[in-house]
């Protein structure tokens, strides 16, 4: 018998962990993959962005519908807690320009190494290849390479992850097993993922091309920084923080993102720039030479029929701080950063333990909450794990 037990190795789940095994409890942490933290180590291949650096108001509004509940927890773990953490664990860190917060050594690998080695120091036994089925009377069951496991415990965290990126072990297969033990979610949607845009033969040797800086916008959503020019679309971290926005409004038909191609240059500047007379000059040339419009952002003004045949110089200027780029509709859920949906917090008492399941908490991306990516994401799972491994302790203290 286990005295707690986790189940998921990810960021939620090891935090979870370490909350248990410093509360003196015994931790055991099952992942179904061979190695703990995939999708972490995915994540910081390009860098890991741990946290963000911002005013608090505009820190806590990235986390929408849940931010009522979610803003406890984010306080009791904030980005200077976060930071914190990582030089404990021997990893320096920076604040880039932006206000993300990175390792200085830009992986996640010695990061969650160090980590691993602190968590084994303090006892937690970890096991791979266990993948959970769900629980029977006598306690947690797994499929393992050794067979069939059953794991007694007094208090359990999920940390099962979403239901992108399977191949990392977030395939939302804990669903069907939770719904069955009668807890209401709510459904899976992609969330921090590109959009299809069907792109003319013109945009090819753009493909894989930054567009910056810009301004992007969809209703009263608006959002600045960078996106990329890929073969099926658009991705990057501006579309991802207004892939919510987009997703929700989302028609059969698609809808029209707006891209300000100038977002330094106020309106009336831009149409006294293009007032000037162009004579013979191609419209491309005149563009390159009065806004500094060229490569890929020229290849996405011109891949717009309607920016092809302007003449007027106002109606110039409107495309060029507001061009629309028609969006098809989202990438697959598998392909999606991150999910929204899941576990709701009205199926959870305020520690994230299950009404339905008393002694099991949830904690990560299985909860019913999204954020953009650029640390908010890493942050909430960390902030989440740790609620729910101090509110399991409480709980299995109470149970011995």
């Amino acid at each position: 018998m286990a005295e707690t037990l986790v189940i998921g190795g990810g960021p939620a789940g090891l935090m979870a962990a370490e909350m248990l095994a410093d509360a003196g409890h015994s931790v055991l942490v099952a992942e179904a993959k061979p190695t703990m933290g995939r999708k972490l180590l995915m994540a910081g291949k390009s860098g890991l962005n741990l946290t963000k650096n911002e005013q608090y108001g505009a820190f806590m509004a990235v986390y929408g519908a849940a931010r009522s509940w979610m803003v406890p927890m984010l306080e009791a773990f904030n980005p200077s807690d976060v930071q914190e953490w990582a030089e404990a664990l021997g990893q320096k860190v920076f604040t880039g320009t932006s206000g993300r917060v990175f390792p200085e050594v830009m992986k996640a690998s010695p990061l969650l190494r160090a980590w691993l080695v602190r968590l084994a120091g303090k006892g937690v036994r970890f096991e791979t290849r266990w993948r959970w089925v769900g629980f029977e009377a006598d306690g947690a069951v797994f499929d393992t390479p050794e067979g069939r496991q059953v794991v007694q415990a007094k208090a359990t965290v999920l940390a099962l992850g979403g239901a992108s990126w399977a191949r990392l072990g977030s395939d939302g297969a804990w669903a069907k097993i939770l719904a069955e033990k009668g807890v209401a979610l709510a459904p899976f949607k992609p969330a921090n993922m590109g959009f299809v845009v069907d792109w003319s033969s013109h945009m090819e040797p753009h493909f894989g091309a930054p567009i910056k800086p810009v301004r992007l916008k969809f209703g009263k959503a608006e959002t600045r920084g960078e996106f990329v020019i890929s073969r099926r679309g658009v991705e990057g971290g501006a579309v991802y923080n207004l892939s919510a926005a987009l997703r929700d409004g989302m028609r059969e038909d698609g809808v029209d993102m707006l891209v300000d191609l100038l977002p330094d240059v106020p309106m009336p500047l831009v149409a006294e720039k293009v007032r000037q007379t162009r004579g013979k000059q191609s419209l491309g040339n005149f563009l390159r030479k009065t806004v500094g419009i060229t490569g890929a952002k020229a290849a996405l003004f011109f891949e717009n029929e309607e920016a092809r045949l302007v003449d007027n110089p106002f109606d110039l200027a409107g495309l060029l701080k507001a061009l629309p780029v028609h969006l098809k509709a989202p990438r697959p859920i598998d392909e999606a950063i991150s999910t929204a949906g899941g576990v709701p917090y009205s199926a959870m008492t305020e520690g994230l333990m299950l009404e339905a399941l008393p002694g099991v908490f949830c904690a990560g991306e299985m909860l019913d909450w999204e954020a953009p990516t650029g640390g908010y994401l890493l942050n909430g799972c960390l902030a989440t794990g740790r609620t729910a491994g101090i509110a399991a302790a409480t709980f299995a203290e109470g149970a011995s």
